[in-house]
């Protein structure tokens, strides 16, 4: 398996590109989100293994267009450790988040897992919650049997949502996991009004999309 590990530090990729040889992968390198373009473009990795702080452009924002178009196992490496950006880069479709005080033995020890969980056997591709079922990997949703009809944005929203059941998102969170950092923040509103018109069985009283007052929102799993 090949692993494309983007870091601009020229000894901490050289140091990740030794333990993962030594057990057994490939591994190609880049330092810049140009690179990490050139190298997704002519080389299909198994595995990106992602610095969040680059010189050109945030890590965050490779994994957000990535995952446009891509299914291909994230795992973010940070020297940032704070809460809110282990949920960011996990609501923008992380497999996993590790930071830089960890060991290169535990980094190949999470790589291994989230291979494994990305295998066919492992990887869960379809969600469901009651009648709600979302298809990760196709980008389709269905409700009751009933096919509907997402846009991207709609489904960005609807994915980072799904793939935390319970949790609460604020308003500000899902802007920037879904939007990015500027524009009008109440185009959350927007587009949560927007799913439940075509997910939720009576808009008025959502099933799945709930709003948490003074909170966010939260996908309400139910009976899944």
């Amino acid at each position: 398996m090949t692993i494309l590990v983007v870091e601009d530090d020229e000894q901490i990729a050289e140091l990740m590109r030794d333990f993962l040889e030594a057990e057994g992968f490939r591994v190609r390198l880049a330092a810049s989100a140009r690179e990490t373009s050139e190298q997704l473009n002519s080389h299909r990795p198994d595995l990106v293994l992602l610095d969040v702080m680059l010189p050109d452009e945030s890590g965050f924002e490779i994994c957000r267009r990535l995952r446009s178009d891509s299914n291909v196992p994230v795992l973010f490496l940070s020297a940032r450790d704070s809460d809110a950006d282990k949920i960011r880069g996990l609501g923008l479709g992380g497999d996993d988040y590790i930071v830089k005080s960890a060991t290169p033995a535990e980094v190949v020890a999470r790589v291994k897992a989230v291979l494994r969980r990305a295998s066919p056997a492992g990887r869960l591709q379809t969600l469901r919650f009651g009648g709600l079922e979302v298809d990760l990997a196709a980008h389709e949703v269905s409700c009751d049997g009933r096919q509907i009809k997402l846009t991207a944005r709609e489904f960005a929203l609807l994915r980072v949502l799904v793939a935390h059941p319970r949790q609460v998102f604020s308003r500000d969170q899902l802007f920037e996991l879904v939007w990015g950092s500027f524009g009008d923040r109440s185009a959350v509103a927007v587009y949560i009004a927007r799913l439940r018109q075509k997910i939720e069985p009576d808009p008025a009283r959502p099933r799945y999309l709930v709003t948490v007052w003074g909170a966010g929102y939260r996908l309400d799993p139910g009976s899944r």
